[in-house]
């Protein structure tokens, strides 16, 4: 949930900075919602390839019981 806020707010920043020198956006709305789009396949991509072939680190329970 925090990720959402950070981003959020960075998104307002960003977009008064813009209104205060009078610069619209580099890239026009499509281009820029398929590049965000983009960017949250990739780390859906990383993060399942994780999970796929990373096994997990074991936890303190399982280190203290042997496993």
């Amino acid at each position: 949930m925090t990720g959402y806020l950070v981003s959020l707010f960075m998104g307002l920043v960003v977009g008064a900075a813009y209104g205060l020198v009078h610069v619209r956006s580099p890239a026009p709305p499509m281009i820029a919602l398929v590049g965000l789009f983009g960017m949250v396949l990739g780390q859906q991509a990383v993060d399942m390839a994780k999970r796929r072939f990373v096994p997990p680190a074991p936890t303190s329970i399982q280190r203290s019981l042997g496993q």
